[in-house]
């Protein structure tokens, strides 16, 4: 008999976006990101409240220009109506004004359009990460403290500091996966988490091992041949 637990359930997300077409681009980039699944989509604020109160979605990815109202005025209601949904703002709205009510608001990350796939992808990352990091409940030292907080931010590796052929987003996708992680994880491990090949992988790893931001151990194996295994610093 097999007692192995199964996979875990894939994170449910909501799609809110006035444009049926781009609410239709960001559900497929989402449906191709492992361990989410897109739960619905939702064109204004009316339709996106009557969701959430008729389903179930883990996460929102939430258009500010609404035609009903703005996507925060759609986050102050749900809060006051006992909803706790997580929120990622994916907007082309970027005055500080918004980007700061929309924190004030409670909202994990913002995205300005337009994005990338990897954008996305490494914002989605963030947040499995920081669901990781939160398990278990119970009460947290400074070092899980510092890691739940440190799951959607942080210093990244930026332009500046990468070489020519590198990309920042897919930099920072495989550091989101080594900050969420409980321990080492192997080049194939970061791989499946991050939905890159191992390759590349492999490629960022050894990049920020160069730069202090990684640390390599190796872990021997019955083959006597070691297995390289990476943590972030």
């Amino acid at each position: 008999m097999n007692d192995r637990p199964g996979p875990p359930a894939p994170i449910e997300v909501l799609v809110v976006d006035d444009d049926v077409r781009v609410a239709r681009v960001n559900a497929a980039y989402v449906g191709k990101v492992a361990g989410f699944h897109v739960a619905g989509s939702a064109h204004s604020a009316a339709e996106a409240l009557d969701f959430l109160e008729r389903g179930h979605a883990d996460l929102v990815l939430l258009d500010h220009y609404l035609p009903d109202e703005t996507g925060l005025a759609l986050v102050g209601r749900l809060r006051q109506l006992g909803h706790h949904t997580d929120i990622i703002m994916v907007t082309a709205a970027r005055d500080i004004g918004t980007v700061q009510a929309a924190m004030r608001h409670g909202a994990l990350q913002y995205l300005v359009k337009p994005f990338t796939f990897a954008g996305l992808r490494a914002k989605l990352a963030g947040y499995a990460a920081l669901r990781r990091a939160l398990e278990g409940g119970g009460e947290a030292g400074q070092d899980q403290v510092d890691r739940i907080f440190g799951a959607l931010g942080g210093a990244s590796a930026g332009p500046a500091e990468l070489p020519k052929g590198h990309s920042a987003l897919t930099a920072d996708l495989v550091r989101e996966v080594l900050r969420g992680a409980e321990g080492p994880l192997s080049a194939q491990e970061v791989a499946e988490r991050s939905a890159l090949s191992r390759q590349t992988a492999q490629r960022y790893l050894k990049l920020l091992e160069r730069t202090g931001r990684v640390r390599l151990s190796l872990k021997y194996g019955e083959t006597g041949r070691p297995e390289h295994r990476y943590v972030w610093v």
